[in-house]
């Protein structure tokens, strides 16, 4: 197994470019690739669950030119649902990508076709049953080919009729977005009602953001995320050129950097008007007592005395991992609350976190929903397990930001979002 060792950095200074957003390149993609006329992605993200999406929409006959590095897209959209009829069962590998198996689910339920779903051993234990059920509810042919509940899929392209629909949201914001992209295509009006707490508001704000761009409202009915109404019937539209901003998630890790470290960091390509919901996490750092600069495309963190918080971050789950890992460097005992969706992303969040903070001497509480934190008075040297996980390898290289070396297992991991992550660490670090 390849590791990685991180020596102690004694500051960071400088700037990061971020890549594109994971969430945004993959919805717009699809969205690009149903919709009437040529869009030109630019900024997009070239990391593995964008090149699992870009993979799949070949197979399914969508044309595209890919730039030389990677970051423009032009789209041929197709102006109607895939139809792939006569072509027999086309298989889609969606490696572990989240945002490319729930939305292209919904999406191969609207035309004509055989498909089957696959993908790494992880995408096999995470939940997609709310989203099939869903579906099932409007007309779709979904079974499971393993595990009731999970991935892998055999589906029928039958076309979904839309209708008075009901989904869980209490797991993950995935399976409402999934489902909100396809309802505009649906023969007939939809109207989804959510079961339980919607997770990750934020993300769906982004859903209805693109679908906006690509020519489609939605009503969510008194802004309240709980019910929706979306006119069937419809064709998104070309957005031209469309710039995907950079990854909020991903700037997490320079900006508690910045706070750990001394010294400052500017990240450019989000800022105040960005769409995503983890800028937020800026806002959880100045909680604990960084010093947060913002702009309209530009957020810029430097070191402030880190001390405890006690945070409900079902709002920011990605970039909570990060607080996590900053909390090593507060005064107190940090505790992040009502994350249990970490439990079924690329690897079960909770536990691993609670397990490779405890490496580093860090004493913690892993609860079914939440993470204590306390930070012992000395780090230790420890050799970080990743669990294939992007997030885990990022998170823990700040550890480094002390007087302790960390070494990070498997840290090509990253390439699941953030491919080049360590050269841009090393590049502010001194």
């Amino acid at each position: 197994m390849e590791q990685l060792l991180l020596n102690p950095i004694k500051k960071v200074d400088g700037e990061i470019n971020l890549p594109g957003s994971k969430s945004l390149s993959n919805r717009a993609l699809l969205l690009a690739a149903l919709a009437q006329g040529t869009t030109t992605l630019t900024n997009l993200l070239d990391s593995d669950d964008i090149r699992h999406m870009l993979n799949a929409l070949k197979k399914l006959g969508v044309n595209y030119t890919l730039s030389a590095d990677k970051k423009q897209c032009i789209v041929e959209g197709l102006g109607r649902a895939f139809d792939t009829q006569g072509l027999g069962d086309i298989e889609l590998f969606l490696g572990n990508a989240g945002t490319a198996m729930r939305p292209l689910c919904a999406a191969l339920c609207l035309g004509q076709g055989e498909y089957t779903l696959t993908g790494e051993p992880r995408m096999f234990e995470r939940p997609i049953g709310s989203l099939v059920d869903s579906l099932k509810q409007a007309g779709a042919d979904v079974s499971y080919l393993k595990d009731e509940n999970y991935p892998p899929l055999k589906i029928k392209g039958t076309g979904l009729k839309g209708g008075d629909i009901s989904i869980d949201g209490s797991v993950s914001s995935q399976f409402l977005t999934a489902f909100l992209m396809s309802a505009p295509m649906a023969s007939e009006d939809t109207t989804i009602n959510i079961v339980g707490e919607l997770v990750s508001k934020p993300y769906i704000k982004i859903t209805l953001q693109i679908m906006q761009d690509f020519g489609v409202e939605v009503d969510n009915v008194d802004g309240e995320y709980q019910r929706f109404v979306i006119k069937g019937g419809q064709t998104y539209q070309a957005a031209g050129n469309y710039l995907v901003e950079g990854d909020a998630s991903s700037a997490s890790y320079f900006l508690a950097a910045a706070a750990i470290g001394g010294g400052s960091i500017k990240v450019t390509g989000i800022g105040n008007k960005s769409v995503q919901g983890d800028i937020q996490f800026a806002d959880a750092l100045e909680a604990m007592g960084a010093n947060i600069e913002w702009g309209d495309d530009y957020i810029k963190a430097s070191k402030g005395q880190l001390k405890a918080i006690d945070m409900d971050m079902n709002h920011i789950p990605d970039a909570a991992m990060t607080i996590a890992v900053a909390a090593l460097f507060a005064e107190g005992t940090t505790k992040i609350t009502n994350v249990y969706n970490w439990r079924v992303k690329e690897t079960d969040r909770l536990y691993a976190m609670a397990t490779e903070l405890r490496k580093v001497g860090a004493e913690v509480i892993e609860g079914h929903d939440f993470i204590e934190v306390t930070p012992p008075a000395q780090l230790k040297h420890a050799e970080i397990d990743t669990y294939d996980d992007h997030r885990m390898a990022m998170c823990f290289s700040l550890v480094a930001l002390s007087d302790t070396p960390v070494t990070i297992n498997d840290p090509k991991c990253t390439s699941k979002t953030f491919p080049d992550y360590f050269e841009k660490l090393a590049s502010v670090s001194h």
